[in-house]
């Protein structure tokens, strides 16, 4: 795989969650040479205590330093009242969160770095601090200036994108319209062209049982789905649906599908999670930037044991260098 000359920033999250931690064991099993091109945005002294926790191997040192063995690079953002504690729910997390992605969306809109790969952050925390968002993808898109963003969860034989994410079932149904379906079957589109798909082959998941029945359980995959779908075929789009959820994600991790358009946000997240636990990326599109995460969460109940698995983050990293590569051909 072709790589980026640039460095990846991997903002660390909460520093009350297990983000620091999966990033430093994740950094140290990494090949020095792919360990070089990653800048953590974060806290020098969270880290160093989730070094010490874990045992990883590395040194936190300027991100400016020339590479060395175990040199864990890093770009430091001041935040009063830190380190904090691990495990406890803090508005100066959520304080901290919020800086070390707007550094690492300063970084990457100018072109240091190449793109972002995000820690967990606590959304109750965010908001205590006064930052009021629904978490990464609504943040990412006030930060870029973009006018809206879609979340795609992608592992190898199932990928998933929503509709709509982080609002009521009542408010995803209303948000469902054909022009909203549309532009989220054309972001998925567009997304699996980059990573190499020519045709890819789309499915678009009911929101009613039975997609409605035609009529007997509601009409909105009739009124609001199905229209969307056609709007997406006049483009040339390889897309089908409404297909009844209850079989459609079997189907698409059987390989008749590259991508499900999901409604809402557990009607994609439960199968995705269930099939791909460990190894699913969340990443965002429609931003002029990158984005990729881990798909869990801060999990207050192991930060400082030094537990955490950080197979996600390593699977968050590859995707976000892939689509590095693949920014830095075109």
């Amino acid at each position: 795989m072709a790589t980026a000359s640039k460095p990846i920033a991997i903002t660390m999250g909460d520093p009350a969650g297990v983000g620091a931690e999966v990033i430093v064991k994740a950094a140290a099993e990494l090949p020095e040479a792919v360990r070089d091109q990653i800048i953590v945005v974060g806290s020098i002294e969270t880290l160093e205590k989730a070094i010490a926790v874990t045992g990883a191997n590395l040194k936190p040192g300027h991100a400016d330093a020339p590479p060395s063995a175990n040199l864990l690079r890093v770009e430091h953002v001041h935040v009063d009242g830190m380190p904090l504690p691990f495990g406890k729910l803090d508005p100066i997390g959520g304080e901290a969160s919020y800086r070390y992605i707007a550094r690492a969306v300063e970084l990457t809109t100018a072109g240091t770095t190449a793109g972002i790969v995000t820690a967990p952050i606590n959304k109750e925390a965010l908001n205590l601090a006064g930052h009021h968002f629904d978490g990464h993808t609504g943040m990412l898109a006030h930060l870029t200036g973009a006018r809206s963003s879609f979340m795609l969860l992608a592992s190898e034989k199932l990928k998933v994108i929503h509709v709509s994410t982080h609002v009521s079932l009542k408010d995803a149904i209303g948000r469902a319209t054909p022009q909203r379906i549309l532009e989220t079957i054309r972001v998925g589109y567009n997304h699996l062209r980059r990573i190499g798909y020519d045709n890819p082959r789309i499915a678009v998941a009911g929101i009613n049982p039975h997609c409605g029945e035609n009529g007997l359980f509601g009409r909105e995959d009739d009124e609001q789905v199905a229209p969307g779908v056609e709007l997406a075929r006049a483009e040339g789009i390889d897309v089908v649906g409404p297909i009844s959820a209850d079989t459609l994600y079997y189907r698409a991790h059987s390989g008749a599908f590259d991508l499900v358009v999901a409604q809402y946000h557990d009607q994609g997240h439960i199968p995705i999670k269930l099939v791909a636990f460990d190894t699913a990326v969340n990443v965002s599109l429609g931003l002029p930037i990158d984005r990729t995460s881990v798909d869990h969460g801060t999990a207050f109940d192991l930060a400082g044991t030094g537990k955490a698995k950080h197979v996600n983050m390593l699977a968050a990293i590859d995707y976000a260098r892939k689509l590095a590569a693949s920014r830095a051909q075109t």
